[in-house]
């Protein structure tokens, strides 16, 4: 594609629960499916099937080593380029990578969201508009539990365990500092309708 006709990038980061997904998703219904293409970082993570199941639960997953950097930047180019692409599906009761595949074409914005999003700089060098959705961690905390707990069948015990020795140290190290790469900054995520209609605001001005 050439400049004129390449999309319109977006990358959205952010700690754990902080609400980047939220405002990956508001974007989704704001702007369209038929315009916009989400694609989530963690259909990236490396495939453990060699592991067992217990080595793959006690795994960092906010770690940059827990990604598949290659296939995460030769997938988004392709996108970029106007090919349809095979987006891997990731299993979290299985914590793994799983065999299906979505098949994600071609659309005039892509957003692309998780919390290393911003970490890499040939990754960051795709993105016309870069996002940092900064939540304080407390309500990170109450949200991972809560979100841990309803929808992936977990104990409180296991989630305040994975937070402390994996999550938290890995948000301080890798996640928090790629925020000055951002462009924009959201406080509290998808809810905040006025940092949302700058995002939408700047997507009209790119796309038209």
């Amino acid at each position: 594609m050439t400049r004129v006709n390449r999309p319109f990038v977006i990358g959205v980061a952010g700690g754990t629960c902080s609400g980047k997904t939220t405002v990956a998703e508001r974007l989704v219904d704001l702007v369209g499916t038929d315009r916009l293409a989400l694609i989530r970082q963690d259909a990236y993570y490396i495939d453990r099937t060699h592991q067992a199941f217990d080595d793959r639960a006690r795994a960092n997953y906010d770690h940059p080593d827990a990604f598949d950097w290659d296939l995460m930047n030769q997938q988004l180019a392709a996108l970029l380029a106007g090919q349809t692409i095979p987006l891997p599906v990731y299993d979290y009761a299985d914590h793994n990578r799983s065999k299906d595949v979505v098949m994600v074409a071609p659309a005039p914005i892509v957003v692309f969201e998780g919390i290393l999003a911003l970490y890499d700089a040939s990754l960051r060098d795709l993105f016309d508009l870069s996002v940092f959705v900064d939540t304080d961690p407390d309500v990170r905390l109450i949200r991972r539990l809560q979100r841990d707990v309803r929808d992936r069948g977990r104990t409180p015990d296991s989630i305040m365990n994975q937070y402390m020795t994996t999550v938290r140290p890995s948000h301080i190290q890798f996640i928090e500092p790629s925020k000055r790469y951002a462009d924009v900054i959201i406080p509290e995520g998808g809810h905040n309708d006025r940092a949302l209609d700058v995002l939408l605001a700047r997507i009209s001005s790119a796309i038209g």
